[in-house]
């Protein structure tokens, strides 16, 4: 009979800290962090001529304060819809009130990427800014805060990978099979955080590419759906909706459409000047 060793997960509490009721968790440390850091990050970006070639920024530092409180409006209730409609009817049929315990999690990705575009384009179009430019900057952006939350859901053992018998493989204390697993949030860390800020950020210094509006966010689609689609073959499904046809997951089919939209902006970019 052959034994496996497996590392040890870390004894880390979700809760930061708390004072009476309040309690400040480490899923929504990185969501304020990730907010706040794309928002200087999108400003040093326009602040910076030597990125633009000699053309205009894309924004003022102004309309990127005034961008803030939508951008996060987007993302959280974009996340939160998201999670809902793709993954979360199960407990709004036992509990319609699931729908208000944001506290317990169940935040989508994809839903919050849709809902950035949504008050993009609002506020693009109220400010005269194109919505492939906006874009542009916020896909230099957040993929840190995106690596971040990653790295919370390591920390609250959720989202976790398949029996794996890998040496790096983690038994997750909220799986109750106690089987162990591959450290998903780990590779999804790397890949839609590291990766994505690494390749995309290059682009920006290097090529000067938020001179062609929509090749940045071509370039973040195209990464992020790609990297989301692989890991998902590592990465455990969702107890309430499984495998379609036996192997393709949720998270898989919402990142086609990225790829394709991806591909779409990188084309439009080339007809750019």
């Amino acid at each position: 009979m052959f034994t496996f060793a497996v590392l040890t997960f870390p004894n880390i509490d979700p809760v930061l800290f708390s004072i009476g009721p309040f309690a400040l968790r480490w899923y929504a440390l990185a969501y304020i962090v990730g907010i706040i850091f794309g928002i200087w990050y999108m400003k040093r970006l326009v602040s910076n001529p030597k990125l633009w070639a000699g053309t205009t920024p894309s924004a003022t530092p102004k309309q990127i304060d005034d961008f803030f409180l939508l951008a996060m409006l987007g993302v959280v209730l974009g996340g939160r819809v998201g999670y809902l409609l793709f993954y979360g009817w199960t407990q709004i049929q036992e509990d319609p009130l699931y729908i208000f315990r944001v506290w317990e999690g169940g935040m989508s990705f994809h839903g919050g990427f849709f809902g950035v575009i949504l008050v993009s384009y609002i506020y693009a179009r109220r400010n005269g800014i194109g919505l492939d430019r906006l874009l542009d900057l916020g896909a230099a952006a957040t993929p840190v805060g995106l690596g971040l939350g990653r790295l919370a859901n390591f920390i609250n053992g959720e989202l976790y990978g398949r029996e794996t018998y890998l040496p790096w493989a983690f038994v997750f204390p909220n799986d109750l099979t106690g089987l162990p697993r591959h450290p998903s949030q780990l590779y999804e860390f790397f890949l839609e955080g590291v990766l994505l800020f690494a390749v995309i950020n290059y682009a920006v210094y290097r090529y000067k590419i938020l001179t062609k509006p929509g090749r940045a966010a071509g370039m973040y689609a195209l990464v992020y759906g790609f990297s989301r689609i692989v890991v998902e073959f590592v990465r455990e499904p969702d107890a309430q909706m499984g495998y379609f046809g036996g192997f393709v997951t949720m998270g898989m089919i919402l990142s086609v459409p990225l790829l394709a939209i991806g591909v779409w902006l990188l084309l439009r970019s080339r007809r750019s000047t």
